[in-house]
Order: C-alpha cells, then structure tokens, then sequence
C-alpha cells in the first residue's frame, strides 16, 4: 500500500473517531437527541462534549507536530518539547499567574494564561538560545544539553511557586501540572486553534527543508539551505505551539514523543506525507486519552496527563531499546 493510500486511510479513520467521541463519556448520547433543543443531552453534547473534543483534537495535534519538528531537529527520536525546557517555561508562567491571581492581570482578559504561558516558554527559548549561542554557532548538541538544564531550572521554580502558594492554588497548580481539559473556556480554544493552524502551515511550508536538515545540515546547507535560520524558526514556531496548549491544558507528556515516532513507522520520513499525518492522529490520539480519563474512573475523571504517561513510559523505554546504538539517540 501506497504512503498516500496510508495517509487518507489515516485521515479518515481519525476523523471518524473524532466525530464518534463526543457520544460517549459518563453516558452514552443517542444521536437523535443532538439536533432536538429539547432534550437535556442537547445541550451536554453541543456545549462540553464537543468544544472539549476539539480542545483535545488541537492540544493533541500542537505537541505531535512540535515534537516531530524537535525530532527531526535533533536527529533524535527523543527529542521532545519537555527535553527542551519550552513546556516547564510555560508552565511556569502559568503557575505565575495562578499565584497572583486574575485580578491582577485583568487587563490581559481572557487571554491572560496564554500570555503568561507563551512569555515563560518565549523566556525558556531565549535563554537556551544565548546558551546556545555563547557556546558557539547553533549547534543542536548545544541547544539539546541546554535544553535539559532549562528544563530542570524552571521545573524547580514551578515547585517553588507551588511552595509559596496557599492550599487552594498549590492544589490548583497541582492539578493543572497534571494536565486536564476540563472547564475549559470557548475563547480560549478559539485561540489555540489558530495558533496550532497557522504552525501547522508554517510547519508544512518547510517540509523540504526538515527533510534535508533530518539528513543532516551539510547536506541541507550543500541544497541551499539557511540552516541557521530554518532551525530559529522551527524552534520558535514549535515553542509557540507548546505554549498555547500548555496555557490551555497543561503540560501534558509524552504526546510528541510517540505519534511522531508511530507515524514514521508507518509512513516513513518524507514531511510532506508526515506531517498531515501527525497532525491528524496526534490528535486523535488525545481525543481519545480524554475519553479514557472521564470514563475509567467514572463518575470521577482523572488528568488526562496521567493517561499518557501511563502510555508514554514503556513507549519512552521500548524506543529507548529499539535504538540499536547510542549514535541513533544523540
């Protein structure tokens, strides 16, 4: 079967789990009661069960995207936006503003966690790039290594945020940490949506050049290349992405490691069959891991972070052994 055959069958099958999800959770919603006002599932269906859906559908397709970008970047399947500090930057921004509160950044609206999530992950990116670059160029060793201590120094200043807050937003922060869909707001999944599009069309504009950079920057700078600038904007474009679903629904683990990693077994490397297809079973993939948090538990939810790490920590480890050298890692 042809990788194309491959993609529009993927497509499909993803489009029909995310049309069939809304249905289901703590009960089942007969279809027939959707178009009827009147009936007390109208309302449970069209107002939460869908707006979450799509929440997720984005959520899960931003960090597939930026962890497929970041792998191909790095020439390392384990690349992901947690290796390179961006998710523990925005979460750490986020837990700012938990801890001062709405009032005090009323004048941001609506948008205020979004903001405070994308100026901590923007601060994360900005140092690892002046690590980066006081080491010397813009290698991705260097930004790799940087990354990882980025990650560590905001992950520990997120604690003690949580340190210093009261027991009402230390379990906030704790529960948002875990990552979660829930009470989400329409205006605030408006916005994700169009940063996630407009990454996903940035991201497929450079289809040819993250193939040459994936075979590896003398080849892509030897084909005309701007290594150095593609590479600054798939990171930024990338961070962004990040940012946006961790001001929505925390950081959630493990996403851009795995579907990337699956949709290359399946499809090969090629981007520009790639990237459509991750963007699309990422987030179906999260759509579903929603539905299993609400249903498994039920009455009670849990995160939805917990699901994929529950997924993500023998995927982590089988694609830690599947390597057959450590080259193939770093």
């Amino acid at each position: 079967m042809s990788s194309a055959m491959k993609l529009s069958l993927l497509i499909i099958l993803s489009l029909l789990v995310f049309i069939i999800s809304p249905f289901f959770g703590l009960s089942f919603i007969s279809p027939e009661t959707i178009f009827n006002p009147q009936e007390s599932d109208y309302e449970l269906f069209w107002r939460l069960r869908v707006p979450r859906a799509i929440a997720a559908f984005f959520a899960g397709a931003g960090l597939s995207m930026s962890g497929m970008v970041f792998q191909a970047l790095f020439r390392n399947p384990l690349a992901t936006p947690f290796t390179l500090g961006v998710s523990s930057g925005a979460s750490f921004g986020a837990s700012l503003y938990f801890f001062f509160g709405g009032a005090t950044f009323a004048f941001l609206g609506g948008v205020g966690p979004l903001m405070a999530s994308l100026l901590g992950a923007g601060l994360s990116m900005l140092l690892v790039w002046l690590i980066t670059r006081v080491k010397g160029g813009f290698s991705t060793v260097i930004m790799l290594l940087a990354g990882v201590v980025i990650n560590f120094f905001f992950s520990s200043l997120v604690l003690f945020v949580q340190y210093l807050s009261d027991a009402h937003d230390s379990l906030r922060i704790m529960h948002w940490l875990m990552g979660s869909l829930a009470g989400l707001e329409t205006a605030r999944l408006v916005d994700l949506a169009f940063v996630v599009l407009v990454g996903l069309v940035v991201i497929r504009l450079m289809a040819q050049e993250i193939d040459l950079l994936t075979a590896g920057e003398e080849i892509a700078a030897s084909r005309g290349v701007n290594v150095q600038y593609t590479k600054l904007k798939i990171f930024l474009t990338a961070s962004i992405m990040v940012g946006s679903v961790v001001s929505l629904a925390g950081p959630i683990g493990f996403v851009g490691l795995m579907v990337p990693h699956a949709c290359r077994l399946i499809l090969g490397w090629s981007h520009r069959i790639l990237i459509p297809a991750v963007f699309f079973t990422g987030g179906t993939f999260l759509v579903l891991c929603d539905l299993v948090s609400r249903i498994i538990l039920a009455p009670a939810e849990i995160p939805i972070g917990i699901v994929t790490s529950m997924l993500g920590g023998p995927f982590f480890l089988w694609t830690l052994f599947k390597s057959q050298k450590t080259g193939d890692l770093f």
